[in-house]
């Protein structure tokens, strides 16, 4: 238990400044002396024939500085295409996590530092005010400054045609909008209010959404803004019913789908969907340099090829990826490692950052009246999970190297407490029958099954949809441990989409899938996942809906460990400090893991990661997350550089 708190302290702390008055501030702002810079060779055709200025006219006046030191990397070179295997056309979504160039971003150690940004400056949680670089550019050139902060905010958020919901939820505090104010060509002030702790650490998430467009590029097809025969030209001609939906098309910056729309990311996509195969090709405006003054990104090109997700594992033994974790699973370690020596490759193991590799998840607005007792009942829920013997799924599965413990939080996180993380954890036959006894389950009968209160057999119905065969083990193993309980297990596979509407409509008794997303949480994170907010947590979907709703549909909230979570997330958002937000954290995780809301199995399962042996300052050890983290994003692969 030591072992896992002092590794969760060493790995660092967020330490976003929050606080009254606090400032963040970026790389290359602070003092410096700014670097001779330095242009990447692919470049210097096209300057030396005058199409595109020379790189000191292409960055803003104080380019963004990676930390080298910091961050452990070494000093590379500009050149070279990097290949990545994909499943499908839409994952060049996934591209735009990896590129991870955002107005604030997580450090390697979870502290967030301004990045396109130069500063940041908080007053009271409520008020913040964005700085820009002056001379920042966007891909194709143009200057990148408030007003494309006015568009987002005027012309697309609040645009009924556009947006007919109002701004995005993650912009609303209790429902109300921020003020949000121009000063001049590179400030940008967001206020509202109240305190709002949510902003920065969505600004520096995986996929946020705005508060940024490109206007010069967007004006065309707006219909407040474009020439309205021009318009009209430009619906037809993409076959669209209107100018707005036109727009929506073609202004998401995060799907990395539209070759045309000018980005601030250090590639460019230049390949149209439908395709097999798509290119990114360095943006000559990126923003950052290395400590020598090179303009990053140092690769070239990134190469996304698509094959088939089930194949990905054997091509990526093959050689055919440079860089690869997204589908490959714990399962394929032993071949991928097989094939490292002949092939080029390293094949690295990478801490998970989910609450838990795989949850149970009884749900507490289940319709039929007799399971949603039960599921409401801490002595049943309880008694799942000591029926479960989680050390020898670990050991079975992932080889011991996995962590049997709760869906809460992992030891990255400075949060981590191993009493609330085995808390109901152990294996415990007898304890769990005597729980199962005081629930109002009666003793196996002579086919060894025990009855419900209405008399039906105790046969639970477990819902998944498209089981791997990792977790076809993991269910089969539960199975054979409940049984000793006088628990039948049946596994029900159906489509994600229809298993998730069950869910919603309170028609699955218990389901499963991964845990928590943001495992790593700190205490300036939202400690939301834990509370009933959310339609799409599986154990509450009917209170996270009503909450969602404002009341116009679900069920209120009716049992009281869950009422408490809400007063404890009301608690965390007024806090004005870290140790307000950490005491409200600890009381949300002490009745998560008191009360079994969700049943986890292991977390910790390492990740994959490939990595082709030439290319340099990839950590040999590094968290795999999506959020917070964006999978390779929180290292930087603008960084990243190809020895040969």
């Amino acid at each position: 238990m030591s072992f896992w708190f002092g590794y969760g302290r060493r790995c660092g702390a967020i330490a976003a400044a929050l606080a009254l008055g606090a400032a963040l501030v970026g790389a290359g702002v602070a003092g410096a002396a700014a670097p001779t810079l330095i242009e990447p060779p692919m470049l210097a055709p096209e300057v030396a024939a005058g199409t595109l200025p020379p790189v000191a006219e292409r960055l803003p006046e104080a380019p963004a500085v990676a930390d080298f030191a910091r961050d452990g990397k070494t000093i590379g070179r500009h050149g070279g295409d990097l290949t990545v295997l994909m499943g499908r056309a839409k994952d060049t979504r996934v591209l735009y996590v990896y590129a991870y160039a955002r107005l604030v971003g997580f450090t390697p150690t979870l502290k967030i530092a301004p990045d396109l940004l130069a500063a940041v400056e908080v007053e009271d949680d409520r008020i913040f005010t964005l700085r820009l670089r002056p001379g920042h550019r966007w891909s194709d050139g143009h200057p990148f400054t408030s007003d494309d902060f006015r568009y987002w905010w005027e012309a697309r958020a609040t645009n009924p045609a556009l947006s007919p919901f109002g701004p995005p939820a993650e912009y609303l505090v209790d429902g109300a909008q921020p003020t949000v104010t121009f000063p001049d060509a590179t400030t940008v002030r967001f206020e509202w209010p109240r305190a709002n702790p949510y902003f920065l650490p969505y600004l520096a998430s995986a996929r946020p959404y705005g508060p940024y467009l490109p206007a010069h590029y967007l004006r065309r097809f707006h219909g407040d803004y474009a020439d309205p025969e021009a318009l009209a030209r430009r619906v037809a001609e993409a076959r669209q019913d209107s100018w707005a939906q036109l727009h929506n098309r073609l202004d998401n910056l995060n799907r990395y789908d539209n070759p045309d729309i000018p980005v601030l990311q250090p590639w460019v996509v230049t390949t149209r969907a439908p395709a097999d195969r798509f290119v990114f090709v360095r943006n000559p405006y990126y923003h950052r340099v290395d400590p020598e003054g090179r303009q990053l990104p140092y690769l070239d090109r990134i190469l996304m090829v698509n094959a088939d997700r089930k194949i990905v594992p054997a091509k990526t033994g093959a050689g055919e990826s440079d860089l690869q974790a997204r589908y490959l699973r714990f399962d394929n370690y032993t071949f991928l490692k097989q094939a490292e020596a002949g092939n080029g490759i390293r094949v690295l193991l990478w801490r998970t950052g989910q609450g838990a590799r795989v949850a149970l998840y009884p749900n507490l607005n289940a319709n039929d009246p007799v399971w949603r007792g039960l599921n409401r009942d801490v002595r049943f829920r309880r008694a799942l999970s000591l029926g479960i013997d989680r050390d020898e799924i670990n050991q079975v599965i992932f080889y011991g190297l996995a962590m049997p413990l709760n869906n809460l939080l992992t030891a990255d996180s400075p949060l981590f407490d191993p009493a609330l993380a085995t808390a109901w954890t152990r294996y415990d036959v007898a304890e769990a029958n005597r729980l199962l006894d005081a629930a109002g389950l009666s003793p196996p009968a002579g086919d060894g099954l025990r009855r419900l209160p209405d008399g039906r057999p105790a046969e639970l119905i477990l819902e998944v949809a498209g089981q791997t065969t990792e977790e076809v083990d993991i269910t089969q193993l539960i199975a054979d441990s409940w049984r000793k309980l006088g628990l039948k297990l049946y596994v029900k596979q159906v489509q994600l989409e229809v298993l998730r509407n069950r869910i919603y409509a309170g028609e699955t008794v218990l389901s499963m899938a991964p845990g928590v997303d943001n495992g790593i949480a700190t205490a300036d994170m939202s400690p939301g996942e834990f509370v009933p907010i959310d339609q799409n947590k599986y154990q509450w979907p009917k209170w996270g809906q009503y909450h969602q709703t404002h009341g116009e549909a679900g069920e209120p909230v009716d049992l009281a460990p869950a009422a408490q979570l809400l007063t404890a997330l009301t608690r965390w958002q007024d806090a004005r400090n870290r140790a307000g937000r950490a005491a409200a954290w600890r009381e949300i995780l002490e009745i998560s893991a008191d009360q079994q809301f969700t049943i986890g199995i292991v977390n910790g399962v390492p990740q994959p990661v490939v990595v082709r042996r030439s290319l340099r300052n990839v950590p040999e050890v590094g968290l795999y997350n999506y959020e917070p983290g964006a999978h390779f994003g929180l290292y930087r692969p603008d960084t990243f550089w190809f020895a040969e």
